[in-house]
């Protein structure tokens, strides 16, 4: 269960989280036979904007294949390998800001 205080951002696929969780951020879909309004497309798009951060970090991760194949390790170990894999990520983020802050000289 995901804490009432937290924001759930998810696809169109979800569109029935709202009744187990109040603060979930879903897209409108286009009703039948009728267009969605300028408001909704605009909504739509300020939630993709927002999502595809989370997307590009998932396409990153799943480059180390624990995310994209099936786990076949002891699942005791998988929350301490997935921490190791966040944290190399983290760190390629961090060294690829400092290059764009010092220039082409790494720290």
């Amino acid at each position: 269960m995901i804490r009432e205080d937290i924001s759930c951002l998810a696809d169109k696929g979800y569109q029935g989280i709202k009744k187990y969780h109040k603060n979930s951020l879903i897209p409108k879909k286009k009703p039948k036979k009728s267009a969605l309004t300028i408001e909704d497309k605009r909504r739509n798009r300020d939630l993709s904007r927002l999502r595809i951060i989370a997307e590009h970090i998932n396409r990153r991760l799943k480059i180390f294949r624990i995310l994209s194949e099936k786990y076949r390790n002891r699942r005791k170990r998988f929350g301490l390998r997935f921490n190791l894999i966040a944290g190399i990520y983290n760190y390629e983020l961090l060294m690829g800001s400092a290059k764009k802050v010092v220039g082409d000289r790494y720290l």
